[in-house]
């Protein structure tokens, strides 16, 4: 099992195409993936990294940070390049 923390770089945050590159990549790692947000109030929110309604539904913005666990074969690579995705302005 390998975590980090990340905090979102794309303009839209977690929503749309990022949403969408997050979990292609998630799906074609293998690997089981989990996003955790903490809230401003306090509050938990979980969501499964292959599920793009689930991603979305977390409401991560520009400027948030998200948890990510990814367990699996092959998880500190595919950790590596969710981090990057989550880190690039540019998706």
């Amino acid at each position: 099992m390998v975590e980090f923390e990340a905090v979102v770089a794309a303009e839209v945050g977690l929503h749309a195409r990022p949403a969408a590159l997050f979990v292609q990549a998630v799906a074609a790692s293998g690997c089981k993936v989990n996003l955790t947000k903490t809230a401003a109030d306090g509050s938990i929110k979980t969501a499964d990294g292959a599920s793009i309604l689930q991603v979305m539904s977390l409401g991560v913005a520009c400027g948030e940070s998200v948890s990510v666990v990814v367990e699996g074969e092959n998880e500190t690579v595919v950790a590596d390049q969710l981090q990057a995705l989550l880190l690039d302005p540019a998706h």
